[in-house]
């Protein structure tokens, strides 16, 4: 498996992707967990999730996508609490 440096540069690539963000959050002795936060226009998920496979990993979740021309920041709701 590469680096996370290798990963990000992997990632970087790929056509749409304009920043790559990714910080370890767990290890243990079979894994790493990592977070990857991309942004970019018209990202394809299928090419990323392709280079994150070559690379020898899976995705476990996608727990957050912004979308459209203008970017809604999350806010607090009567449901969070």
């Amino acid at each position: 498996m590469p680096s996370i440096i290798e990963l990000a540069q992997k990632i970087g690539d790929i056509e749409g992707v304009s920043g790559v963000n990714i910080s370890l959050q767990e290890v243990d002795k079979d894994t790493d967990n990592v977070k990857i936060t991309i942004e970019g226009t018209g990202i394809n998920y299928e090419a990323v999730e392709q280079v994150i496979e070559e690379c020898g990993a899976v995705i476990h979740s996608i727990d957050g996508v912004s979308a459209g021309v203008k970017i809604v920041d999350e806010i607090s709701t009567p449901q969070d609490r």
